[in-house]
């Protein structure tokens, strides 16, 4: 598959496309006619609404030909840095946000030109400039605050986000990228739903009283079996790669979860308007991927290098 030519091209991207986008939609039909049941279809059905219109637009994008696929990864690393700066309380401040946003771009430009020494290189100028701006405005009340949440959000949105677009310049990467978001939203919505009637056992109960044990076990194992299936999509399909990715996407992602929340609730806030339509906004639809994707990244080139 040519990146040039763009995934649509490729009759596996068609084929993976109109199987989860078939799967979301049957799914959705079913909820449909359960949805004032309790709270649990409720907020299913939120959830499956949000994607009804997102993973169309998403794979739709993601299957276009380059450079498209990475200024959408890009566009939405700003949109997440906008929707964290507000939940953080600080979209105001103009001159860190903005810093947040050449660093983002920067990224980006880094991912195109393929000199991820220079990637790399990019918290620490996000650092640098934000350390600037008390000078530059001759002002010191609250800044450190201030610029340890820009180089927080700046890590989250975008050096960690943006390896999805380094994932997506390998061969084969579109793929990759594809199995990723599949197998993290497909943990997110399971653990959801079984939760409430699998499991005792909390695990965090001070951050996510919700968040049980054993329901986080049968999300991974469904979690590992998706990834099984679906191992067509991994550049190799041994054990070790389908494997590692599933509990990846399920345990990072789940780490990751929680992290956000620890985030939200020492903030006070719980959703940040809504994600299109639907359960959660914009963030909690991402933050999983967001340490999935780095975590992925480096196991596979891990993997890469013992080839």
């Amino acid at each position: 598959m040519n990146m040039i030519d763009g995934a649509w091209y490729s009759e596996v991207y068609r084929q993976t496309v109109f199987i989860v986008l078939a799967f979301i939609f049957i799914s959705g039909f079913i909820v449909y006619f359960f949805r004032n049941k309790n709270h649990y279809f409720i907020a299913s059905w939120a959830s499956i609404k949000s994607w009804l219109i997102a993973a169309p637009l998403l794979f739709g994008a993601l299957g276009l030909p380059s450079p498209f696929p990475l200024i959408t990864l890009t566009l939405l690393a700003i949109f997440g840095a906008k929707v964290f700066f507000q939940i953080l309380g600080m979209y105001h401040r103009s001159w860190f946000v903005l810093i947040c946003y050449f660093g983002i771009f920067w990224l980006a430009y880094c991912v195109h030109t393929n000199q991820i020494e220079h990637y790399n290189l990019a918290p620490m100028i996000v650092l640098g400039l934000s350390l600037l701006v008390p000078l530059i405005r001759n002002n010191f009340k609250w800044m450190i605050q201030y610029i340890s949440l820009t180089l927080l959000a700046f890590a989250f949105m975008g050096w960690s986000f943006m390896h999805t677009g380094l994932i997506l310049k390998w061969e084969s990467g579109i793929y990759q990228l594809m199995y990723l978001i599949i197998l993290t939203e497909f943990c997110d919505n399971t653990i959801f739903a079984i939760n409430r009637y699998v499991g005792k056992t909390k695990i965090v109960d001070g951050i996510n009283p919700k968040r049980t044990v054993e329901a986080t076990g049968i999300s991974i194992i469904l979690t590992l079996i998706l990834a099984f299936a679906m191992r067509h999509l991994l550049p190799a399909g041994a054990e070790k790669f389908w494997l590692s990715s599933g509990l990846i996407a399920a345990i990072g992602g789940g780490i990751g979860d929680l992290i956000m929340t620890v985030v939200r609730r020492d903030l006070g806030i719980r959703d940040y308007g809504a994600f299109i339509i639907g359960r959660g906004d914009f963030l909690q639809r991402m933050d999983r991927l967001i340490f999935v994707a780095p975590i992925y990244y480096y196991f596979m080139k891990y993997y890469e290098s013992q080839l």
